[in-house]
């Protein structure tokens, strides 16, 4: 998909990122609700457009170099309420509702439910299935 195809709003809203060397941008998603941060992935100018078609998170999987609309298996999807840009331009928020509070493919409410504990010298698993 070429941005010379875009809308003159859309091209203002992809000129706006600062895209590394492979043509992505780091994006978080946090849940609406509770602050949580859920996950951290990566959009291509295609994902973010997509994105906002869609009004549900879309990202782009490096490893299977594809277009991934999250839930598209686990039907665990990420509804968008807000897409905010840090000041440099670098990063994407994602302001999500997790359906189901599920975001990460383990089965965790997030993906960050690892814990480093100084004491111990280790990471300590913090996940709900653990609890």
């Amino acid at each position: 998909m070429s941005d010379m195809n875009k809308n003159p709003q859309d091209q203002s809203l992809l000129d706006a990122v600062t895209w590394n060397d492979q043509g992505l941008v780091p994006v978080i998603a946090q849940e609406v609700s509770s602050g949580d941060i859920l996950m951290m992935a990566w959009m291509n100018r295609e994902a973010l457009l997509e994105t906002m078609r869609l009004g549900e998170a879309v990202y782009w999987t490096r490893s299977r170099q594809k277009l991934w609309h999250k839930g598209e298996e686990s039907g665990h999807t990420q509804k968008v309420k807000e897409i905010r840009l840090d000041c440099d331009g670098d990063t994407i928020l994602l302001m999500v509702e997790q359906k189901d509070g599920i975001a990460c493919h383990t089965g965790e409410h997030s993906c960050f439910f690892k814990q480093w504990d100084s004491s111990k010298a280790a990471w300590v698993d913090q996940s709900i299935s653990k609890k």
